[in-house]
């Protein structure tokens, strides 16, 4: 899209406690939608009410980077999950063609 973008393999490099605390406070979307409900989630016996506010998911996360919903996308000021792929488009591009 000639945008310039740093892609951060989350696996590899979990984000740290601070950058997820970043992520959910810049959230466009409910916060809860950042953990994906998966068939790891359900081996974990995860619920939902283990996943309810921003200090829980941060933990939950931290423990499990493999929950989390992906991709995001970042701005300076802004997060999202970039699901259906045409939000990434809209963020980074607003209205305009990239």
């Amino acid at each position: 899209m000639g945008v310039g973008a740093e892609i951060v393999l989350y696996q590899k490099n979990p984000p740290s406690e601070e950058r997820l605390r970043w992520i959910l406070d810049h959230l466009e979307d409910p916060i809860t939608q950042l953990v994906r409900r998966d068939a790891v989630f359900a081996k974990l016996a995860l619920s939902d009410s283990d996943v309810a506010t921003a200090d829980q998911i941060v933990l939950v996360l931290t423990k499990y980077p493999k929950l989390m919903q992906r991709p995001v996308v970042t701005t300076s000021t802004v997060a999202i999950i970039g699901r259906p792929k045409d939000r990434v488009t809209k963020l980074l591009c607003g209205n305009a063609s990239c």
